[in-house]
């Protein structure tokens, strides 16, 4: 009888995790999430955008160093079971799970409310409930058809954002779609200044800001299906920062210099306000369409991410040991399935379900985040000390930024979640974070502890 583990078929291709890598930091956070944080900064949301995304950067390259030396399908839960011990991976692991289960609840929903904006009188269920089926088989399929679809949201995401990006300079420079007349720069600072709410709003926009991050980390969960990890990974990595030049700090610098900060509500897609403003026609519908695709991408993405979560804890023996199967495409079939069914679940609780609940268990995944970047750094920075010198000047993709930019990045998730208190939209994560990790805990003592010193199978 053979003892050989099960492996996950290596399918995805340097152009999957480059596009994917570039897809994963753009989505509904960048299309609708701005508009909250640039009411709360006014044009100085670009230095808020700035800070997380040079932080985002330290977390990316932390993980990055063991991701290209150790790139298994669990990536930083299995880093945090090696290095910080088998608690931090049980709770690192089962927490990203059911943040991207949650994420995933509310993008299928959100579908069905895209949708209605074409088919009013269709019912939103069925809309979420295609979603679900069609990317649950997506995944089932084989990596490379998850890649493939991803490689496709990302380049409609991105094209989007160029487009907006040059239109928006013609506009700016040229006048284009402004009777001739440029508008120039100036409402970067005509209304009340480039920080109207002091450097006190730079801050306080911090907590909207990071969560449009999430997925970035992502990368690191595809190291175990990437053909050449230690080609493909630096390089969607070290890409990071210049894209959110690019695609935040651009794409906005474009919207404010044409549409005053002042006149926003705070509601509504900064993206759809600047393109009524040029006078595009079907603006609504466009950033429709390209929201709809961020939200079907981040349900890929939280599928994907789910199955390798539960393939990898019950590889670890912190899950049953039926989702370490392997499908004949080389997938976690039964993990994905799993998942998926939970996701049934929420759509279903979604229409009877006070929405209250959600918000709570969307905070969680808003806690789980910081969770899952702290967790990445502090793996880093014990792997690091596991190695000589010697092993040290071996590293195929070292962290430049070790040690000062791991413990800048740590001081400053810790502020963002002081922060979270003044949020009144994040300030109930703090209450539900701390007692879903109790939970867990409890869980990992209680029930793991007790059947794996029993002998007994989880």
């Amino acid at each position: 009888m053979s003892n050989k583990q099960p492996e996950l078929k290596r399918g995805l291709e340097s152009r999957h995790i480059a596009l994917m890598s570039l897809g994963a930091a753009i989505g509904v956070g960048l299309f609708l999430g701005s508009a909250g944080a640039i009411k709360i900064a006014g044009p100085a949301v670009l230095l808020t955008y700035a800070m997380g995304g040079l932080v985002i950067f330290f977390v990316m390259r932390a993980l990055g160093e063991i991701a290209v030396e150790i790139p298994v399908a669990g990536s930083f839960s299995r880093y945090a079971q090696q290095f910080l011990g088998p608690l931090a991976g049980f709770i690192t692991g089962w927490n990203y799970w059911f943040l991207w289960i949650v994420t995933c609840m509310a993008e299928i929903t959100a579908v069905g409310i895209y949708m209605t904006l074409w088919f009013p009188d269709s019912p939103k269920w069925a809309w979420a409930l295609a979603a679900l089926v069609a990317m649950t088989l997506v995944n089932l399929i084989a990596a490379k058809v998850f890649g493939e679809f991803e490689f496709w949201f990302a380049f409609i995401k991105v094209f989007a954002i160029i487009a907006m990006i040059v239109i928006g300079l013609a506009v700016i420079l040229f006048g284009i779609g402004n009777g001739g007349v440029a508008t120039g720069f100036s409402n970067l600072w005509s209304h009340g200044g480039f920080m109207p709410n002091g450097f006190s709003g730079v801050i306080g926009a911090l907590p909207i800001v990071m969560f449009a991050y999430l997925g970035v980390e992502m990368i690191g969960v595809t190291a175990g299906e990437a053909n050449n990890p230690k080609k493909t990974l630096p390089k969607a990595i070290n890409t990071v920062l210049w894209r959110v030049l690019i695609f935040y700090i651009g794409a906005l610098t474009v919207i404010l210099s044409i549409y005053p900060w002042s006149d926003m509500d705070g509601q509504s897609s900064p993206f759809v306000m600047m393109f009524d403003q040029v006078g595009i026609r079907y603006a609504a519908g466009i950033i429709n369409f390209v929201v709809l695709t961020a939200a079907l991408s981040s349900c890929n993405s939280g599928i994907f991410s789910t199955g390798r979560m539960l393939f990898n804890l019950a590889g670890q023996k912190q899950a049953p040991k039926i989702f370490h199967n392997v499908g004949k495409t080389g997938v976690p079939t039964v993990a994905i399935l799993f998942s998926a069914i939970v996701l049934l679940i929420g759509v279903v609780l979604n229409y009877f379900v006070d929405e209250k609940v959600f918000i709570y268990l969307t905070s969680v995944s808003t806690f789980g985040a910081i969770w899952t970047w702290l967790i990445i750094l502090f793996a880093q920075i014990k792997f690091r000390k596991t190695l000589t010198g010697d092993q040290v000047n071996k590293l195929s993709f070292k962290n430049i930024f070790y040690p000062l930019g791991s413990y800048f990045a740590i001081a400053f998730l810790f502020m963002v979640v002081v922060l979270m208190y003044f949020n009144v939209d994040t300030r109930i994560a703090l209450i539900v974070g701390p007692i879903w990790i109790a939970l867990l805990i409890f869980f990992y003592f209680v029930v793991y502890k007790k059947q794996k010193n029993q002998g007994d199978s989880f």
